[in-house]
């Protein structure tokens, strides 16, 4: 089952690093997010991946053509030029790399893939979140129903306290953070190929706003409630706080 992971955003939120790198190779512990992301997936033995690229998908290219010169050691023949890896464990991964427009949606994207994805089932995430997500069970569940498509969904963590207030602007309740009451989205998809069929050639259309309703419509999309950990890298904070978490050996995600 292929594994497609959504990597071409603008990461506007993150701008202070964006400005020169896509968010996905935004790092943590010395490794692209999209790394941890991509070990997720492979120590439950999901290891073809197909990453849609978009803005600075150059840089996203080189890391995977050069991967064995950033993981690995190596000598070099300075007289031929010739270079010979060595001391090296590179996952044994297979990777798609695949230009889906600078500018287009995430509908758009998966659109311009349906080429490589339309004969079996595929699995499908963001490139810019970490969680300890128990793939096999995702997938179990998803076979168990029948329907079309499985979204993972997370109760979040509020980041901000609540406060009530009457007519006259008096506080007559206070709210510390905690759970929010609605689940939310956090990718982690598990969609039959039918799931390509409700997608539009509009590549401007995300893929949360066309193809999601329109399966909730139809009643093929189901719920796959994830219990333990998450975080998006969606600002500077966030980076920081995932980066300590690993220094710390508190990296929740890391069940490989």
């Amino acid at each position: 089952m292929k594994v497609v992971i959504l990597a071409g955003g603008l990461g506007t939120r993150l701008s202070e690093e964006t400005k020169v790198i896509p968010k996905p190779m935004v790092e943590i512990g010395g490794r692209p997010i999209i790394w941890h992301i991509m070990m997720t997936y492979a120590q439950c033995g999901f290891t073809d991946f197909l990453i849609c690229l978009g803005y600075r998908g150059d840089v996203v290219r080189r890391y995977f053509l050069d991967y064995h010169l950033h993981e690995c050691d190596f000598t070099v023949n300075l007289a031929t030029g010739d270079v010979e890896i060595v001391n090296c464990v590179a996952p044994n991964w297979k990777v798609t790399l695949v230009n889906t427009g600078d500018n287009t949606a995430t509908g758009g994207r998966l659109q311009r893939c349906k080429i490589y994805l339309e004969t079996s089932p595929f699995m499908l995430t963001y490139g810019d979140g970490v969680a300890d997500i128990k793939i096999e069970e995702l997938v179990k569940f998803h076979r168990s129903h029948g329907k079309l498509a499985t979204m993972s969904t997370y109760h979040p963590l509020e980041r901000f306290g609540l406060v009530r207030t009457d007519e006259y602007r008096r506080i007559v309740k206070m709210q510390e953070k905690g759970l929010s009451a609605e689940e939310i989205n956090i990718g982690y998809f598990v969609l039959e190929p039918e799931v390509l069929n409700f997608l539009s050639d509009d590549e401007t259309e995300p893929f949360e706003l066309g193809a999601l309703p329109r399966l909730v419509e139809k009643g093929e999309l189901m719920s796959y409630k994830h219990n333990g950990f998450w975080q998006p890298m969606d600002i500077l904070r966030d980076k920081f706080q995932l980066n300590e978490l690993w220094d710390s050996g508190k990296a929740d995600w890391k069940t490989w």
